[in-house]
């Protein structure tokens, strides 16, 4: 039985997505129809013609040229899909003449190899994420106001910093707290929600207020999170939260912590020497079939040392051992010692979190012991 023919320049030409095919020349080869509504020009101003010809009447585009074009050539000589993120920008409106609109955009390319193996064009997609944007500032917004503002705990020295990632177009579930307790104690939890957007945030704002509860409960960490892990299971998407917590207790030099399957806490000790505090690890919230206690664990400090603790987003990386991340964080907090928690965090993040790299949310808290 003879296979079905296949126009395939039917098919681009149908595709949903605005896609376009350039020779490794930077020669735009075709356009489908929904690349040329986006675009706002008409297909003879596209096809056949030098991208960098290809430009829309207004200066705000040139930007985005550059890294377009940038892209499309990184593609061509390395054979290997890249990405223009995220990017702001002004566009003639395709349905309204005259009328220009705030849009968001990616741009993938894709090389398509010939069949002597070389890069003989590359795909390229226009993606539209303006309504994606959107949502992730509602839900930053929403986040930003149930996380805890920054202020002093106890008498201790203390900062906290939550960076939302600079690529990522959906706001993760990321939080931070502290609670001060009787005495010259204080509890530090951070937290990860599984998934993104308004739900996440939503769930992140529930957790926390819980977990803010029961952290004044006598009987410390550990059991904190049993009662917040009963509370998970009545939330839909709570199930596998990461969560790790400490009360810090200045009058015995003790830190008790106890994790829900969280990255452990850094201990920077006066000296120099990084611990993680990682004997009191169980799975994260709502994982188990059935519920059970958690454990915890003590480990002395001394004055002059530094508690961390963070999200995943600070030392996780694709493609990349945990291991290398914590090893990262060690060396940076190192080579930081001394410097106030202000400024220590300020450091990590700059050390661990280059401008624009980010792919994930993180959120960290530095407590001067």
């Amino acid at each position: 039985m003879a296979e079905p023919a296949v126009d395939y320049a039917a098919v681009f030409q149908a595709l949903p997505g605005a896609v376009a095919l350039v020779t490794p020349q930077l020669i735009v080869a075709d356009a489908n129809a929904e690349f040329l509504r986006l675009r706002g020009l008409p297909r003879e101003r596209v096809v056949n013609s030098f991208i960098p010809e290809d430009l829309p009447e207004n200066d705000s585009a040139e930007p985005l040229l550059l890294k377009v074009l940038a892209s499309l050539r990184r593609s061509a000589d390395t054979g290997e899909r890249t990405v223009v993120a995220v990017q702001h920008f002004e566009m003639k409106d395709p349905d309204q003449p005259g009328v220009w609109h705030e849009r968001y955009y990616t741009v993938t390319n894709v090389p398509v190899f010939g069949a002597d193996g070389r890069v003989a064009l590359l795909l390229q997609r226009l993606e539209d994420v303006t309504e994606l944007i959107r949502a992730r500032e509602v839900a930053l917004t929403l986040q930003e106001a149930m996380l805890p503002t920054p202020r002093p705990v106890c008498r201790h020295p203390t900062a906290v910093r939550y960076r939302p990632a600079a690529e990522a177009l959906n706001v993760a579930g990321d939080w931070y707290d502290l609670v001060d307790l009787p005495g010259d104690r204080v509890a530090v939890a951070v937290g990860d929600v599984v998934g993104h957007g308004l739900a996440a945030a939503c769930v992140m704002g529930q957790l926390r207020s819980a977990l803010t509860a029961a952290s004044l409960v006598p009987e410390g960490p550990a059991r904190a999170l049993e009662v917040l892990g009963l509370y998970a299971r009545t939330i839909d998407g709570a199930e596998n939260t990461t969560v790790a917590t400490a009360f810090v207790d200045w009058e015995n030099d003790t830190i008790t912590y106890s994790s829900a399957g969280h990255p452990p806490p850094a201990l920077l000790r006066s000296d120099g020497r990084v611990g993680f505090l990682d004997q009191a690890t169980d799975p994260p919230l709502a994982a188990r079939p059935q519920h059970g206690p958690r454990t915890q664990a003590v480990a002395p400090f001394r004055e002059g040392s530094v508690l961390v603790l963070y999200t995943d987003g600070l030392i996780e990386r694709r493609g990349e051992d945990i291991d290398t991340g914590l090893a990262r964080l060690a060396d940076s907090l190192t080579r930081h010692r001394g410097e106030d928690p202000q400024a220590l965090a300020d450091a990590v993040l700059g050390d661990l979190l280059p401008p624009g790299d980010a792919t994930d949310d993180t959120a960290l808290v530095v407590v001067g012991l």
